[in-house]
This record gives structure tokens, C-alpha cells and sequence, in this order.
């Protein structure tokens, strides 16, 4: 499999997202002729002065079969990287996608596999009812419970992150939303919510079935009290993101809420306008999408097997 940055390119993606990288990126090439001594002659610095500047942009696939490549093999990558942050508690936490081909049907990983291990080839395809479809391995009943309804409701979410990592589980135990205090926060500012009614490991489908509610619609994650955190994204690379963010934005809001003689209420937010224009940069599912990237690159370079399918 490529490196991410020779998987993209000018032909791939939309309008749409050409846009929203624009946001971020210096993208115009220089009128300016320059050659600089050393390592360029005249006709190597006029060649480089016409390479095309590229925005990064999702790949597109030939078929059913490339694709489903592709996104169980991010999606190991996303278990990998979320073992590389600590964010497994023993055999709890799951990740879904969808099937490409089979909508109907997601891939989840194998029961009581360590994060650090999963392999695309370990991922178990099951249906809605909770039967396996392929694999031989065993899956965790609530990943069945809540993943299940999340899919149903939601048919923009592609992949689904749940785990009990550290600062969300922690944070979620004040049932309240993130605030806007950070520009980071701002990717999850009037597009996050809570469920507020925690009752034991979820091994119901009706408490799955509230918990879709509870995320809505639109939202891209939903903060479960006294349980932890849940991403959704149109892409697997964007769950994973907007998960690794979200629990590094419950990190930085605890740590200044301890640091504040006043608490939460002595924090500074950003205002309302500033916050939704910032959104509209850092909090777009492209946006997502590309904040992974690097990460990706680096970990198929420390831990090559990661996407052996």
C-alpha cells in the first residue's frame, strides 16, 4: 500500500474539499524566479517553478474490493495508533465501518485482541442482528449494542470510535459538553452532545438505540457520562481523528478547569461568532480526514504489519 501523500492527488475528491483545504493551505505558486546556488542549475529551477501544487483530497477506488482494502486497513491503523495513546482499558473499547459493498454490515474488531496487535485480516464482518459474517473470532456484545444502532441511525457514519480512554471517561463523568476554549474545541463547538443516563455496560440495543438519539443527527460525537467518548465520521480517518482530538480537548479542559480558582466558570471561551468560523476550518469531516494523514504515514513506518491484509 502506498504512503498516504502518493495515494492523493488533483484528480481525487470534490470541489468541495478543495475548498475546505484552501482554508488551511498556502496553495498559489509564485510569479517569482528564483534559482538557488548549489542545487539548481537555471533549467532545474524553471522545471520545479511549474510542478503543480496539490491539495490533499480522499482516494477514490475502483471497486468494492480496493475500497474495503482501504478502510479495514485504516482501520487497524486507527486500533494501532489508539494502543501508541494509551487508549485500551484491558478488553474494552471498539471501532466499526461499514461494509462498502454490504452497507448493511460492519467490521469490528475481534473480542479480547490488544489494540496493538489487530491486523486488517483479524477484523470480523457481522450484520445488525449481531451474527458473524466473516471471521472466526468472537465479538464484544456492546460493541454489537451501541455500534449497531449508531449505524442504523446514522447513514452518513461510516466508522464508529468508542473506547474508555483516560481524559474522556473522566471528563464525562460532569455529564456536560466540551466548551470552546481552545481552537481545537472549536472542531467540536454546537456538533457534540451528551447522554446523560448511564446504566451498567451497555448489552442492550434499546440503550444503544438512546445513545443514537443522544448523538442526533448531525453530531460528531456524543460524550457518555461515567463511560467515555464516541466519534462518528464519513470517513474512517475522520472518527479516528475527531476521537484523538476530542480526548485531547477533555485533557486540556480539565487541566485548565484545575488550574482555575473558579472551575469550569473561570475559563475563557471563545465567542460564539469567532468559535463557529473556526469550525468551519478545523471542524469539517474533510478537515478531519486530513488531520490523520500524517499519523497514518508514521505509524505504517514504526509498524509496517499494521496494514498487512
Amino acid at each position: 500500500m502506498p504512503p498516504v501523500s502518493e495515494a492523493v492527488g488533483d484528480n481525487q475528491g470534490t470541489e468541495e474539499f478543495k475548498v475546505a483545504s484552501s482554508q488551511g493551505a498556502i496553495f498559489n505558486r509564485s510569479h517569482r524566479h528564483v534559482v538557488l546556488s548549489g542545487d539548481e542549475t537555471e533549467e532545474q529551477a524553471r522545471e520545479a517553478e511549474q510542478i503543480a501544487v496539490k491539495l490533499p483530497m480522499p482516494p477514490k477506488f475502483a471497486g468494492f474490493a480496493d475500497e474495503r482494502r482501504h478502510r479495514l486497513q485504516r482501520l487497524a491503523i486507527g486500533f494501532r495508533l489508539f494502543s501508541k495513546y494509551s487508549f485500551d482499558e484491558g478488553v474494552a473499547g471498539h471501532m466499526t465501518c461499514r461494509d462498502p459493498e454490504y452497507p448493511d454490515l460492519f467490521w469490528v474488531n475481534p473480542f479480547g485482541v490488544h489494540f496493538g496487535q489487530i491486523k486488517p485480516r483479524d477484523l470480523v464482518l457481522v450484520d445488525h442482528e449481531g451474527e458473524l459474517v466473516r471471521g472466526g473470532q468472537s465479538v464484544n456484545k456492546a460493541a454489537f449494542a451501541i455500534h449497531s444502532q449508531i449505524h442504523a441511525a446514522r447513514s452518513d457514519a461510516i466508522t464508529a470510535c468508542h473506547t474508555h480512554s483516560m481524559y474522556g471517561k473522566a471528563f464525562s463523568s460532569f455529564a456536560r459538553p466540551l466548551l470552546p476554549i481552545t481552537q481545537d474545541a472549536c472542531a467540536f463547538y454546537n456538533h457534540h452532545s451528551v447522554f446523560d443516563d448511564y446504566a451498567g455496560v451497555v448489552y442492550d440495543v434499546e440503550e444503544g438505540r438512546r445513545i443514537a438519539s443522544a448523538l442526533g443527527p448531525t453530531n460528531k460525537a456524543v460524550i457518555l457520562s461515567n463511560h467515555g467518548l464516541l466519534t462518528v465520521g464519513r470517513t474512517v480517518e475522520e472518527a479516528i481523528w475527531w476521537f484523538i482530538s476530542m480526548e485531547r480537548c477533555c485533557q486540556a479542559q480539565l487541566l485548565a478547569e484545575a488550574a482555575s480558582p473558579n472551575g469550569y466558570k473561570g475559563l475563557r471561551c471563545i465567542e460564539d461568532d469567532v468559535a463557529k468560523v473556526t469550525f468551519d476550518v478545523v471542524g469539517t469531516p474533510n478537515a478531519g480526514w486530513f488531520s490523520l494523514q500524517p499519523m497514518c504515514d508514521l505509524i505504517i513506518q514504526e509498524q509496517p504489519d499494521c496494514i498487512e491484509y
